[in-house]
């Protein structure tokens, strides 16, 4: 089972300074920044997926790549671009979700094939239109009109695509993308990618889903997958279910889920391999849009916001050498919060049990050690990128053990 880490040009800047909170005066962000895969040992993922929406943008607008960055990623080529080790695969999409709300997908599968070869992938998926629905006892006659010509849609650029990749001769692996609203559904575009010369297929539009529906979806499709087929899940993130996917064909799967749960999530924030925590807050006062405005409608002063702040990240480096300082750091956060979002619930029994726990402390991986507490606090986008990468190494472990355990022995 591969797990791919879809890119979005998150990185961590290693000599980032957080105790002035501060970036090195030399730092150039795509020379000097590291990529998950370079922090982190062992490596937290399996491969790289990379949509041409992120890069060349589409009808929303530029894509998350600079001019210089486009130009250097189709000049070097997707390995060299993100400093892939050997054994990190690359996958290429569209991005769906980019054109979604369009009649049809912006590219072409030449411009598709152009992207792909030209940035060097192992692997594309065919042009695809995502299904926006769910409804497993619609019959043929009562189904949305919308999703049977975006399912046709799809089936239909995926016959092309395949026909484009073997009359260029690329080298790149063919993933056929299938859609669908129900088992039956997604059993028949499975059974026609696999009729059009299909043996690895992404099954789209499942994000959604519940589980059992997934886990539905599956076991149909089990009745007309080919022993040789493989199956890729778009975006799906189950780890309770890792095995029973396995079971049913699926070898790779992507999500982006553990890391955006680091600053996302409303509470669980820091993964450990059986529990979750909640990262401290502690918003900075001169970034903070609610703060800033209660500052200047003269509801808190900024002198008093300004202190209670340095006292929290104080009092909290404090704590990471001295636990009993935990009464004093509980205090300061409950002010803090008070100053700066006195209207919601609070969080303090939540921060309790972080700092009680502080897991951190235990955990193994490069970036805890390196970065001690300053990995728990919610603030800052150095913080929370590096408690998402440390979520994908903990997920990976996750399901690195399930596949070990449930591997059948010699």
């Amino acid at each position: 089972m591969r797990f791919y880490f879809p890119d979005s040009q998150d990185q961590v800047s290693p000599t980032y300074d957080f105790l002035n909170e501060e970036y090195s005066p030399y730092r150039v962000r795509q020379r000097d920044d590291r990529y998950a895969h370079e922090v982190l040992n062992p490596q937290p993922y399996d491969g790289v997926l990379v949509s041409k929406a992120i890069v060349d943008g589409s009808v929303k607008g530029s894509g998350k790549y600079s001019m210089p960055q486009r130009e250097r990623l189709y000049r070097f080529g997707v390995s060299k671009f993100f400093r892939l080790p050997d054994n990190v695969s690359t996958l290429g999409d569209c991005g769906a979700f980019n054109y979604a709300d369009e009649e049809v997908p912006p590219y072409s599968v030449d411009e598709v094939l152009d992207f792909y070869e030209g940035c060097g992938f192992d692997s594309g998926i065919s042009i695809d239109h995502v299904i926006f629905g769910y409804d497993p006892d619609v019959s043929d006659a009562e189904v949305n009109p919308a999703w049977v010509k975006r399912r046709q849609i799809s089936l239909r650029y995926a016959e092309d695509f395949l026909a484009g990749v073997q009359a260029r001769g690329c080298k790149i692996e063919a993933v056929g993308a299938a859609q669908g609203w129900s088992p039956a559904s997604y059993a028949d575009s499975v059974m026609r990618l696999q009729e059009i010369g299909y043996q690895r297929i992404a099954l789209g539009g499942m994000v959604p889903l519940k589980t059992d529906d997934i886990l539905a979806c599956l076991k149909e499709i089990d009745t007309v997958r080919r022993p040789e087929t493989q199956l890729h899940l778009l975006g799906i993130t189950r780890v309770g279910s890792i095995e029973e996917f396995a079971q049913s064909g699926v070898t790779s799967f992507d999500s982006t889920a553990p890391f955006r749960q680091s600053f996302m999530d409303d509470r669980n924030n820091y993964h450990t391999p059986t529990e979750t925590f909640t990262a401290i807050r502690v918003p900075q006062a001169d970034g903070n849009p609610a703060l800033k405005r209660r500052i200047l409608s003269g509801v808190v002063s900024q002198s008093l916001v300004k202190a209670a702040e340095r006292e929290c990240l104080k009092r909290l480096r404090g704590y990471d050498r001295d636990p009993g300082l935990l009464d004093k750091v509980i205090d300061i956060l409950g002010e803090y919060e008070q100053l700066v979002v006195p209207e919601k619930k609070s969080r303090l029994a939540a921060y309790q049990r972080t700092l009680e726990a502080a897991p951190w402390k235990t955990c193994e991986c490069t970036l805890c050690r390196k970065c001690g507490i300053e990995i728990i606090i919610f603030r800052g986008t150095e913080r929370n990128k590096s408690r998402g990468f440390h979520n994908l190494a903990i997920f990976n472990h996750k399901v690195r053990n399930i596949v070990q355990s449930s591997a059948p022995e010699n």
